[in-house]
């Protein structure tokens, strides 16, 4: 975790760490599987291909992210009253202050990614700066910031490299994959080659595929507290995610699509009359996020003994 004001959380990192273990070994389980199965060769292939992934995704991640959104970077004489907010909670935080970006869409929103604290960059949505006050925004901003300090964001991307490569194989081993498999038919345990590779890629992306949602959603909880802490205001942190759903339901399904590939990095998902409380969730409910905002107001509200 960078250094910085905002309040530690060992669980958050074991919960990183034993996220990128379990999924270091799978992606080696998969590559050492397939090599076995098919052959070394593919198993090189796809050792490569997944480090590529995860090496690209590591490095772009801020325009990745930027360009899903629709968003652009904005100096402090395009945007001074956020440039304001974002200075103010990095000193209040004692971190590096991040780029700023402005997303023209309707839909209320803000986003924090990039690979270090020195090479981040915070994004808001042009829908969240109508409808949010500044107290409200200023929570938003807390919470994204703290991403940034966990550097969680960074390990969302590098941790999702496993399952897109095994996507990836699920797809080709669908849809005539088998040409890059050599010409065999079958393993030395006379099973269809193409089965193989489905029926390894299909759990690889399962297993990560939860893995990663249960990290999200535990991260987005540990943002939530994070910035109530720095801002010691979590009733407007609370405020402003009521805003944000509530707006959400009132967005066009059109709009919604348009910003959905950046869904998970969000501070709500870009989805509307949908249940949060199922594991394919890359955020917590909304009752539980209110739910730990009251306890924190409740804590700061009690006489210091």
């Amino acid at each position: 975790m960078a250094r910085s004001r905002f309040i530690g959380d060992k669980g958050l990192t074991a919960r990183m760490t034993l996220v990128m273990f379990l999924l270091g070994a799978l992606f080696v389980a998969l590559v050492v599987g397939l090599a076995l199965a098919v052959g070394g060769g593919l198993g090189v292939v796809i050792g490569l291909v997944g480090i590529g992934v995860a090496v690209y995704q590591w490095s772009r991640s801020d325009k990745i992210a930027m360009r899903a959104m629709g968003a652009r970077e904005v100096t402090p004489e395009q945007a001074p009253e956020l440039h304001g907010m974002i200075d103010r909670l990095c000193a209040l935080a004692d971190m590096p202050k991040p780029r700023v970006g402005i997303a023209d869409t309707h839909v209320p929103n803000a986003f924090a990614t990039g690979r270090s604290p020195d090479r981040s960059v915070v994004c808001v949505t042009t829908g969240i700066l109508q409808v949010l006050t500044v107290e409200e925004l200023e929570g938003v901003l807390a919470h994204e910031l703290s991403h940034v300090a966990h550097r969680d964001v960074l390990v969302m991307t590098v941790a999702s490299s496993a399952g897109i490569a095994a996507g990836m194989l699920t797809q080709g081993a669908q849809y005539g994959g088998l040409g890059l498999l050599g010409g065999r038919r079958e393993n030395n345990n006379g099973l269809p080659v193409w089965l193989v590779v489905l029926v390894v890629s299909l759990v690889v992306y399962a297993v990560s595929f939860v893995l990663l949602r249960l990290l999200s959603r535990y991260r987005e909880m540990s943002a939530d507290r994070a910035g109530a802490y720095l801002t010691m205001n979590p009733g407007a942190l609370a405020s402003a995610l009521q805003k944000i759903t509530g707006e959400m339901n009132t967005i066009p399904e059109r709009d919604l699509r348009q910003v959905s590939a950046a869904s998970a990095l969000c501070i709500a998902p870009a989805i509307r009359g949908v249940s949060l409380r199922t594991l394919t969730s890359t955020h917590p409910s909304l009752e539980q996020r209110l739910e730990q905002l009251a306890r924190i107001q409740a804590e700061l509200g009690r006489p210091t003994v």
